[in-house]
């Protein structure tokens, strides 16, 4: 038997996904879940943060950025009609809790109360030493792209800008920085090529998400082998929201890759 914790972003998305399969597996123990209302404790940093980001893409990749966004979320979510946490917790009298932020002292305590042997993270941001130092074996991510090729690159778009016909999972260890920490578990799935490319992004990621629950759970019935054979990442490549010509070459790339793959 594992006892975890899941500290996620959302009311629905990954989380509102995977818990019904751990619940399902009887050795794996959700002691409870945290929703962050993610307030920011250091919003100067934050805000200059997105600045030199918007600067770096360009007023369209920020507006297409914010465009994209109903592909990994709303379209997603409306495919895997998935219950909100909020209920799955209730229905099965798992403790379920709501932080204002993520790193705040309210999480920490409720981690420290829950003494699990690790956390879980689905869907978050930055994650505080503060806190995924406290579970016995710390914490663990699941990040919907292959590491350390893909490190920070939102899902499936990045791949085909590179013309791969493949995306993937990555489970791996929290550590100080963004996807950084060692790997645990890796699978690849193939891109489902659809009508739109908007499509394609979302029917794909509902594809790697199933995937990933799968993966999971695979990692979490012999944790502590995978824990123990965990292997450092190497160098890595980082990506952010495409600029106008970078998204142009994902698009023109997918009508490519779709025709050869019809």
């Amino acid at each position: 038997m594992i006892d975890v914790l899941i500290l996620t972003s959302s009311d629905y998305g990954v989380a509102a996904h995977h818990l019904p399969y751990l619940l399902k597996e009887s050795s794996i123990r959700v002691k409870a879940v945290i929703v962050s209302e993610g307030v920011l404790l250091k919003k100067q940093n934050f805000y200059k943060n997105k600045l030199k980001k918007a600067l770096k893409i360009g007023i369209f990749g920020t507006f297409n950025g914010f465009r994209m966004r109903k592909w990994y979320n709303e379209n997603v979510e409306l495919l895997h009609q998935s219950t909100a946490l909020e209920t799955q917790c209730l229905e099965h009298s798992i403790p379920f809790f709501r932080v204002k932020s993520t790193n705040s002292e309210a999480t920490q305590q409720l981690f420290k109360e829950a003494n699990v042997s690790v956390g879980i993270s689905l869907g978050n941001g930055f994650i505080s030493k503060r806190v995924f130092s406290i579970p016995k074996f710390g914490m663990i991510n699941i990040h919907h792209e292959e590491l350390p090729a893909y490190q920070n690159a939102q899902s499936i778009i990045w791949q085909i800008y590179n013309k791969s016909k493949e995306t993937g999972f990555t489970i791996h260890k929290i550590d100080a920085k963004i996807d950084t920490g060692e790997v645990l578990y890796l699978e690849k799935v193939p891109i489902y090529f659809a009508e739109n490319l908007e499509q394609t992004v979302s029917k794909t990621l509902v594809h790697l998400q199933n995937a990933s629950a799968k993966g999971l759970v695979t990692v979490l019935t012999n944790f502590e082998n995978f824990y123990a054979n965990a292997k450092q990442q190497g160098e890595g490549k980082h990506y952010t929201t495409p600029s106008l010509m970078q998204f142009w070459k994902i698009y023109s790339n997918y009508l490519k890759m779709k025709k050869n793959n019809a």
